[in-house]
């Protein structure tokens, strides 16, 4: 790995990321909902068969907002490659992810997304990268959906050029995932438990880290086994967030924020406690088994009925 020194941010805020492009059809949006957890304990459950059957027809089955966080693959990795920067892939951690949703997501799209560094933070021993990527639909130009990725680049750290760490964001600041819980009880618990072989469901959607399918890679890496997606947790959260406060109804969700906590193993129980705040969930998801918290964050809502 190269020295941090020959790393310049000044640089790395000029930069240009290449536009880049993704389709997906009425298969991928159902395999992604079989990947999240729909219909695992229930195969005819009436809030959810709409996302993989319609009597219509499959192009008339609904999509879950975070599948919103698929249409970036291809931003990824790709979007980490600031100029000069040095990282070693096996030390990158998926640390917090935020979205907006402009209007729901098509069955099936061609998408164009366009792709920006949203923040850049020396922490010494480690880089913080910020990477936002807007998608749109192909043929009209709407605007769909953004998504802000933040990574941790351990051992990239180390690259400012005055005593005071260097630090850039060009987003409000109110876009935090960073919450805090409430100590009062849950407005809604949600208890979930995911299949041994769920990373194996999830990664068909495209993320093929062999973190989450290969026991030496996950060993390597410091767990007993290959480990559960990260987005894979957070689409499990929002899924019961749709459940217990929207009725269903995956629409009124406007947009996501979540921190990444800890890993979670396929098979474990996922217990998501929800905190109603006006038109915000607050939401921290706990493993049942080892009882620790995996993930929190938010949930903003539009147009949420006061009978709530």
């Amino acid at each position: 790995m190269g020295s941090a020194s020959e790393f310049d941010p000044a640089l790395a805020l000029s930069h240009k990321f290449p536009d880049t492009t993704y389709s997906y059809t009425e298969r991928d949006a159902a395999l992604y909902a079989l990947s999240v957890g729909v219909c695992l304990s229930d195969a005819v459950d009436a809030d959810e068969l709409k996302y993989v059957y319609h009597e219509n027809g499959q192009e008339s089955i609904k999509v879950l907002p975070t599948f919103s966080t698929l249409l970036v693959l291809r931003s990824g990795a790709s979007g980490y490659n600031l100029p000069g920067l040095k990282y070693d892939p096996r030390l990158l951690l998926h640390g917090q992810q935020y979205i907006e949703l402009y209007k729901p997501l098509p069955s099936s799209c061609h998408i164009h997304n366009k792709v920006s560094l949203a923040g850049l933070h020396d922490k010494g021993k480690a880089a913080i990268l910020e990477i936002e990527t807007k998608s749109y639909e192909k043929e009209s130009g709407d605007l769909l959906c953004m998504n802000r990725t933040t990574v941790f680049l351990r051992g990239s750290g180390g690259f400012s050029k005055s005593s005071k760490p260097f630090s850039y964001t060009n987003y409000p600041v109110n876009q935090n995932p960073a919450v805090k819980i409430p100590e009062s009880k849950p407005f809604s618990v949600f208890e979930d438990r995911t299949q041994p072989s769920q990373a194996l469901l999830y990664r068909l959607s495209g993320d093929y880290n062999p973190l989450h399918s290969d026991p030496m890679v996950a060993k390597v890496a410091g767990f007993s086994r290959p480990i559960l997606h990260g987005l894979c947790t957070l689409g499990f959260a929002v899924r019961a967030i749709i459940k217990c406060i929207c009725r269903g109804d995956p629409d009124l969700v406007k947009s996501i924020a979540g921190r990444f906590l800890l890993h979670v193993y396929p098979g474990e129980t996922l217990v998501t406690e929800m905190w109603l705040e006006g038109s915000r969930v607050i939401f921290r998801t706990k493993v049942k088994e080892r009882k620790r918290t995996v993930l929190s964050g938010y949930v903003d809502l539009r147009g949420l009925t006061s009978s709530l």
